[in-house]
């Protein structure tokens, strides 16, 4: 019979990642103790530690984002200048 995979919480990754970091146990005996891989354990660890800097940046949007919305706001009006254009031509 296939066994199904088992789905963990965010919480949880970040409570075995955080864990790991404080190297308190070793990663074998924090994998028997939560009962999952010491690989997995190692990649919530990696995964924990890129992402570390996400908890203080600011909530603005970088530049790139704001080029790329001020090109679709653009690109909006330009759209509706021609279906206002389309609507007049035809409407007559």
């Amino acid at each position: 019979m296939k066994k199904s995979r088992r789905k963990f919480s965010a919480s949880f990754k970040a409570k075995v990642a955080i864990e790991a970091i404080k190297e308190q146990q070793t990663i074998h005996e924090l994998a028997s103790k939560y009962e999952v891989q010491a690989t997995q354990i190692n990649t919530w660890k990696r995964e924990f530690l890129s992402n570390a800097e996400a908890a203080f940046t600011t909530g603005k949007p970088s530049s790139k984002d704001e080029s790329k919305e001020k090109e679709l706001y653009s690109k909006i009006g330009e759209l509706q200048i021609q279906v206002d254009f389309l609507k007049k031509v035809l409407g007559k």
